[in-house]
């Protein structure tokens, strides 16, 4: 009983047991997360959508399945490389000459029609002109009057030229007479035989002959001296007089348009009856002594394009050579022009107009890492494309860098070797696909 009793009791504590069961009423605060704990539960929070992204979708983004027969593959290859550019030039005469109008008037008479062969001053319109055929005729008047008068005025300078002769002639026979006079009277005075005064009066009519020469036969020589100016003077008034006729029936002339040259009448713009201006341009003669080519070229190429470089054309099955003869310094539009003509033998029957694809050389031959030209470079812009593996299953994405280029290779200037199998197909429908896997056919 008494150890049943003892058990029972309530077992003593210690004091210091005893003292916290007494403080049951106090309240306890709460202790804060450290900063270092809330970062890396804040960084693990959001790195797990981040790797569930990447464990989801990485495979979807980075990899296309293809199939080939969709694909362009290109092998790159060690080759001779040279720089040309397509260019498109039209076949032209190498020289035209132009028919305009030089008096206006209304077409008359037309002689010729376009693809005539003309010669030189074969006549081809007639104009008539009213107004300036009365003009002319009205100036042609009053030159023949000038004309005339010059005559008239030449003619009595003539006669005023014979009559000082003539004074000076009698002048001169009068000094004959009178000297002679005078010495036999003064023969006759040393006899005695005639007066002192009559001896006086020969003397002063010798001496007053002699004068008279004298002053006539300088005024003759300046009468001269002024007749030969106004000689010039009017030869040069006749020439002036005779060079405005020649020009006013050369306006009349005008009004029938003759051949310059002799070829190929190859256009002719004028109708019967229709009203043409001065200067107005009425056809055109083509030379028949070869031809050229015209063709624009983007001024890109401005810098790069020289006279004397040549290009290529096929023909009917045939290659010809064109060389560069003249660049023409204008830009218009974005281009320049150029003209070309044909270095050795010339293609059989061609025609003004014709078109011609020429491949213009920019360079000379050289060895060069190549590739094809394909649709990726307008996705890419020569940056990247995909090289297929050595397994030949996928194609990966690879940075390289091109160069130069001509409408068949682009030069490879890095990322690529000879051997390396290229897609060079369009890349519009991939995006930032890392990886083309080719299906299994």
């Amino acid at each position: 009983m008494d150890t049943l009793r003892t058990s029972a009791e309530p077992k003593k504590m210690p004091p210091s047991d005893l003292a916290a069961t007494n403080g049951m009423d106090r309240r306890i605060e709460k202790q804060p997360w450290p900063p270092k704990r809330i970062a890396r539960y804040a960084a693990a929070a959001m790195g797990l959508p981040l790797l569930a992204y990447l464990l989801l979708f990485k495979e979807s983004v980075t990899r296309l399945n293809v199939s080939m027969e969709r694909l362009t593959i290109a092998t790159v290859e060690l080759a001779a490389f040279q720089e040309f550019i397509p260019v498109i030039g039209t076949i032209e005469p190498r020289r035209t000459v132009f028919l305009d109008a030089v008096s206006g008037g209304r077409v008359a008479i037309r002689y010729l029609e376009s693809g005539a062969l003309v010669e030189i001053g074969d006549p081809i319109l007639k104009l008539d002109n009213f107004d300036l055929q009365l003009r002319v005729s009205t100036q042609e008047t009053l030159l023949l009057e000038q004309q005339n008068n010059l005559h008239n005025t030449r003619m009595a300078m003539e006669q005023n030229r014979i009559r000082l002769q003539g004074q000076v002639d009698e002048a001169r026979y009068q000094v004959v007479q009178s000297r002679r006079t005078f010495e036999q009277n003064m023969k006759l005075a040393e006899k005695g035989l005639i007066s002192k005064l009559e001896l006086a009066v020969s003397r002063e009519d010798y001496e007053y002959q002699a004068g008279r020469r004298d002053l006539l036969s300088l005024s003759f020589r300046q009468d001269s001296l002024l007749q030969s100016l106004q000689r010039v003077q009017m030869d040069n008034s006749e020439q002036r007089i005779l060079a405005n006729m020649e020009m006013l029936r050369q306006a009349l002339e005008n009004l029938v348009i003759r051949a310059p040259v002799a070829g190929q009448l190859t256009s002719l713009d004028a109708e019967i009856g229709e009203s043409k201006s001065a200067g107005q341009r009425m056809g055109r003669i083509d030379v028949l002594d070869g031809h050229r080519v015209q063709a624009p070229i983007d001024e890109f190429y401005i810098s790069r394009v020289r006279v004397g470089q040549t290009g290529e054309v096929d023909l009917a099955g045939e290659s010809f050579t064109l060389e560069i003869t003249k660049i023409y310094p204008e830009v218009l539009d974005g281009r320049f022009r150029i003209d070309l003509e044909f270095n050795g033998s010339v293609p059989p029957d061609i025609r003004r107009g014709q078109t011609l694809r020429i491949r213009l050389a920019l360079g000379n031959l050289s060895e060069a890492v190549l590739l094809a030209r394909g649709g990726f470079f307008q996705s890419t812009g020569g940056r990247w494309a995909y090289v297929v593996d050595a397994a030949g299953s996928a194609a990966v994405r690879r940075e390289i860098k091109l160069g130069r280029q001509n409408p068949l290779h682009f030069e490879v200037l890095e990322g690529l070797a000879p051997g390396d199998r290229v897609v060079i197909s369009s890349y519009d429908n991939y995006g930032d696909i890392q990886q083309l896997v080719f299906k299994q056919q």
